[in-house]
């Protein structure tokens, strides 16, 4: 099965467990991983046999900033349920980091990778 990538997507929103996060906000970093075929895209060059890259762009912002969840599982979760429902993708790895998290310690960042397939 072939892939469609989006790497890196930031977006700044108000999730997390707890009440600064909600108020403050912060940066979080969205990579998508789709399977897919693209054998006829390829050799069509043919949008309409893809996935549009700018719309999955929008309904991973769209989830990202107009809904606020505690965790970064529940995020990837409804960026997954999201993506399956709306594309032609047989499957969709998600991976939700957040760069600074309110946690002592010395680390880059925290994250979430989930696959999820269609049923």
């Amino acid at each position: 099965m072939d892939k469609i990538l989006l790497n890196g997507m930031c977006f700044y929103a108000y999730h997390g467990a707890f009440p600064e996060e909600n108020r403050l906000g912060q940066r979080f970093y969205v990579d998508l991983e789709m399977r897919l075929d693209l054998k006829a895209a390829g050799e069509s060059d043919d949008l309409s046999k893809t996935v549009n890259y700018a719309d999955v762009y929008e309904l991973v912002k769209k989830e990202t900033t107009e809904t606020q969840v505690k965790l970064i599982e529940t995020l990837a979760e409804r960026i997954a349920a999201s993506l399956l429902s709306v594309f032609p993708i047989a499957e969709v790895r998600v991976r939700v980091t957040k760069p600074d998290p309110p946690i002592p310690g010395y680390y880059q960042s925290v994250g979430v990778e989930i696959v999820r397939r269609r049923a």
